[in-house]
């Protein structure tokens, strides 16, 4: 009998880094991140932009774990860029800095990828969340994948972090995923018959000189290049760590969900990925605001009712986890309306108290430091920004 999965937890998270004072984005010194390596070792890394930095937490064993390492990885990146004058931000775009402005980091992988993907990889000023469930199985991660991709477009808009770009409001919640989709092999994954139709795939790829390996196959949910793990990657950075948690905690409880129907001799029904994708651009376009399409009931439904229905059917998994607080701080986001919201609304207050449209932008660059910090106090090393 196939034994039941880990479900441990892996979290990534991408930063920017920015001035405190003037908001825009700033290049991370070498010494910043030799600093980052020394405190934190492998689990911090330089990102494509040197604007960038990335974490990633050891494997936590449930989401307390998880949430420990993370605030321990958000805090230490806070102190040391503050140490040299910077400040992390973990917002999917910035809210006014120029792509054509920032540099990449001098890596061999990185110099390969500009000269592979040109003026598209340039544009990759935006950042992302990734959650890693331990998988053991090949098989079993394959059809979780096929089951799981229903879920994606809820989770984007849960998180969508990026209303802005260059200083406007692109009307939509998360504007990353349309910066991410230049890309190559992004976005909804396929549904694959098995694990070795994915490794047929993703061989004959390699087989041409395409690919290296399939680290360089970006689909919002991809099984791992290298962990046993299903590692979710649709969803926008988000600015507070409890959001972040929260997530995690969702598709970690949703994972176990989909396991445990499969034990039942259940399955959640596939659609095609045509219908999932225009879930996906509701998400991307309106977050919260719009609801998704039901397909087993034909109709729109209020996001809202859709959370609902969600944490029904994954109750008894989050109980299992000992993870029920985390998801069900899934309903304070939805009444909170989420990140793109709250900084449509930094903006706007702003501006309706004298400011500028660029000191309202640099007003909202504050807001995402002090975001930030949001559950890490007390700050480091400076007061709250913003006051």
């Amino acid at each position: 009998m196939t034994s039941t999965p880990d479900f441990t937890l892996g979290i990534e998270e991408e930063y920017l880094l920015v001035d405190p004072d003037t908001g825009d984005l700033a290049p991370a010194p070498d010494a910043m991140m030799q600093a980052c390596r020394d405190a934190l070792g492998d689990s911090v890394t330089p990102e494509f932009l040197r604007c960038q930095i990335e974490v990633g937490t050891p494997v936590s064993a449930d989401i307390a774990q998880g949430r420990e390492h993370l605030a321990h990885l958000r805090r230490t990146v806070a102190r040391i860029a503050a140490d040299y004058g910077l400040a992390p931000i973990s917002a999917s775009c910035h809210p006014f800095a120029d792509w054509r402005d920032q540099f990449h980091t001098d890596k061999d992988r990185y110099h390969q990828l500009s000269r592979d993907m040109g003026a598209v990889s340039r544009r990759m000023l935006i950042c992302g969340m990734h959650v890693h469930v331990g998988i053991e199985s090949p098989a079993l991660r394959i059809d979780l994948m096929n089951q799981m991709t229903y879920f994606l477009p809820h989770l984007l808009a849960l998180s969508a972090s990026s209303p802005f770009w260059q200083g406007s409001d692109t009307g939509l919640a998360s504007y990353r995923t349309t910066v991410f989709g230049g890309m190559p092999r992004t976005g909804l994954p396929p549904q694959f018959s098995g694990w070795e139709e994915f490794e047929r795939s993703v061989q004959a790829l390699i087989g041409l000189g395409i690919l290296e390996d399939s680290s360089k196959i970006w689909w919002d949910l991809r099984p791992s290049s290298k962990f046993p793990t299903l590692e979710t990657r649709v969803c926008d950075a988000s600015p507070r760590l409890d959001d972040t948690i929260t997530l995690a905690a969702l598709i970690q409880a949703t994972t176990r969900m989909l396991w445990r129907l499969s034990r039942q001799n259940q399955r959640w029904r596939q659609y095609d990925p045509f219908l999932i994708a225009e879930n996906r651009w509701r998400a991307a376009r309106y977050g919260m605001t719009e609801g998704p399409i039901d397909f087993g009931a034909e109709t729109i439904i209020p996001f809202g009712q859709a959370v609902e229905d969600w944490l029904a059917l994954i109750a008894q998994d989050a109980d299992a986890l000992d993870s029920q607080p985390q998801v069900a701080r899934t309903r304070d986001i939805v009444a909170e309306g989420g990140s793109a919201a709250r900084q449509r609304a930094v903006l706007a207050r702003a501006m309706a108290a004298g400011a500028t449209r660029d000191e309202a932008l640099i007003e909202l660059v504050r807001h995402l430091i002090a975001e930030f910090h949001h559950g890490l106090q007390p700050l480091p090393n400076r007061d709250k920004p913003g006051n």
